[in-house]
């Protein structure tokens, strides 16, 4: 809870006002039933019109100034609630974008999500109701107990009896409620996943008809969510039986000890008038903080998984102080690297060791999964080698505040992702202060001139993901973002996929003159075979390091990578 506590100090004058004018509300409420019983044992029992016309422009006005104090109070509330949740949402957007990458694999994209909208959205409400009925409810219902004392001792004894009963059922459904509703928002979990999944590989879905199959499983994660939501809610539902189950025994209790107390002459008629409407309200607001604390309950169970990311430590800036390193002619060099995902069982990378001078082109090549992608990775360090060391001049990544180092990259994934606003705001990531020159001599090297013009320029508009635009046009978008921070060390890590051969040479001969040591990831010996150095990998291994024309004489992976692809042509 000191997460949201802590979000809730911002409004601590909301926080304050919103039960205080409550209990204003919850005050005046307290007296009507005494107006009501006056209005028949004086007003109609002496048969005086005035004075019962004036008790009931009494009555009226308490309406009114009940209203406007309940008014007050919900605006209070809601300012709070809403000021408070939003803040929180802030806070678990801020430390999601602080986790590593091994971070969020773990964690889960849905599972994020979740805790960002309907978890946040659950404790937002939890407050709402919290802030007004929380002190409100627990007030009326002594407060009527001490009225009906006030009324008669005897007929009182009712409600002492009554009120224990109710608690203990209300507290006890509460109690089995908590880990079931902690159990329908994990299974909330699933059925994002799922429709997320499903949204994002729509096409995926489709080409491989897979519609059925696919509702099916959603089917069976929905059920089990509305298995876990009918389990919960059907003991929730047990509050309001309970409760009116033992008001109404109460209320034939009160009703036959007030005509006892009647007919002796202890008790006028409107005060078991009076005494009846103190018990209603005792029934109202039990109910009300009963549904409270289901409310309260679901809040608790949604802060507590926002509470766990919130307390997760974040990727640190630097991983370990690390000397400052030898000066080395070496810009990048891998010292015998090994590389294992949390939970991923056997190492992605073994052994990597090989250097890189400054403004070298650099090809990395490989079959599928055997660990391109996590080598490049592993260079800004998105993840930490688990064995040897990775260095940057001589000194490890691993000792590098992560904003330092990630400053000097120039990365551009395998999916081009692309953000809704404009190519310009898109190029802008790379370089907040480029100036537009800047952003036109990114966009030529990065061969996506003719993209622009056909759009309409720099400020012509992005759809989200980049979706009124082709993968090759995607492509080389992020490839000139990444060129216009100008960076020390360009990655692409097979980002020229689905670029015609003519442009990809196109774009290798531009990132020869940018000065920036490049590494190139790619399927195709086309896209590398000009590079500086080729590294080989096999199963995470290294099966070769040299020249396009070295590895042909001496790997066997690479030759046999090359000659698949160049098929009639000599090694």
């Amino acid at each position: 809870m000191k997460h949201l506590m802590s979000c809730l100090k911002g409004y601590r004058k909301e926080a304050v006002l919103a039960p205080l004018f409550k209990l204003l509300e919850a005050s005046l409420e307290l007296i009507v039933p005494l107006v009501v019983a006056a209005i028949v044992d004086t007003g109609i029992a002496a048969g005086d019109k005035s004075y019962i016309i004036k008790m009931c422009l009494v009555l009226v006005g308490f309406g009114l100034v009940g209203l406007a104090f309940s008014l007050t109070a919900q605006y209070f509330a809601a300012r709070a609630a809403v000021g408070a949740s939003s803040a929180l949402r802030e806070r678990l957007f801020c430390k999601l974008q602080s986790f590593s990458f091994a971070q969020i694999d773990e964690m889960g994209t849905s599972t994020m999500i979740t805790r960002m909208t309907s978890d946040v959205n659950q404790v937002q409400t939890g407050v709402n109701m919290t802030l007004r009925l929380f002190l409100r409810s627990p007030f009326i219902v002594f407060g009527a107990m001490i009225m009906a004392f006030v009324v008669d001792v005897k007929a009182a004894l009712v409600f002492v009896a009554i009120i224990p009963l109710l608690s203990v059922a209300v507290f006890a459904v509460m109690a089995a409620c908590i880990p079931l509703f902690r159990k329908v928002q994990e299974r909330l979990d699933k059925v994002f996943l799922s429709t997320r999944e499903n949204l994002a590989g729509v096409r995926v879905v489709r080409a491989f008809c897979k519609e059925k199959s696919e509702t099916a499983e959603f089917d069976v994660r929905n059920g089990n969510l509305r298995g876990a939501q009918k389990k919960a809610g059907l003991i929730a539902a047990l509050t309001n039986p309970l409760t009116y189950v033992l008001v109404n025994l109460a209320v034939i209790a009160l009703v036959y000890v007030g005509a006892l107390r009647v007919d002796g002459g202890a008790l006028g008629q409107g005060d078991v008038i009076a005494l009846y409407g103190y018990l209603s309200q005792i029934l109202v607001e039990l109910i009300k903080l009963a549904n409270l604390i289901v409310t309260i309950t679901k809040a608790v169970s949604c802060q507590k998984r926002i509470g766990k990311v919130l307390e997760e430590a974040g990727e640190p800036s630097v991983l370990c102080a690390c000397a400052n390193g030898e000066q080395s002619e070496d810009l990048i060099r891998f010292r015998n690297v090994s590389f294992a995902y949390a939970g991923g069982g056997e190492n992605a990378l073994t052994g990597i060791d090989f250097s890189v001078k400054r403004g070298e082109t650099v090809g990395i090549i490989g079959g599928t999964g055997s660990g391109k992608s996590t080598l490049v990775h592993l260079i800004p360090r998105f993840y930490a080698a688990t064995e040897g060391e990775v260095l940057l001049e001589g000194k490890d990544v691993k000792g590098i505040p992560a904003t330092e180092l990630r400053e000097r990259v120039g990365i551009v994934l395998q999916k081009a992702v692309l953000f809704k606003g404009t190519i310009r705001s898109n190029l802008l990531w790379g370089n907040g202060n480029a100036t537009e020159e800047e952003l036109l001599s990114a966009v030529k090297k990065a061969q996506a001139l003719d993209v622009v013009e056909a759009k309409g320029g720099l400020d012509a508009e992005i759809a989200q993901d980049g979706k009124n635009l082709s993968g090759g046009q995607r492509q080389r978008l992020t490839i000139a973002r990444a060129l216009v921070r100008k960076p020390d060390i360009l990655i692409l890590d097979d980002s020229s996929s689905a670029l015609d051969y003519a442009t990809d040479a196109k774009l290798r001969a531009s990132l020869r003159e940018t000065g920036s040591t490049v590494f190139l990831v790619s399927q195709r010996t086309a896209s590398i075979c000009h590079a500086d150095k080729i590294i080989v990998l096999d199963d995470g291994k290294p099966a070769g390091t040299g020249t396009h024309e070295q590895l042909l004489a001496t790997c066997g992976v690479y030759r046999e990578i090359y000659q698949s692809q160049f098929k009639g042509e000599e090694a």
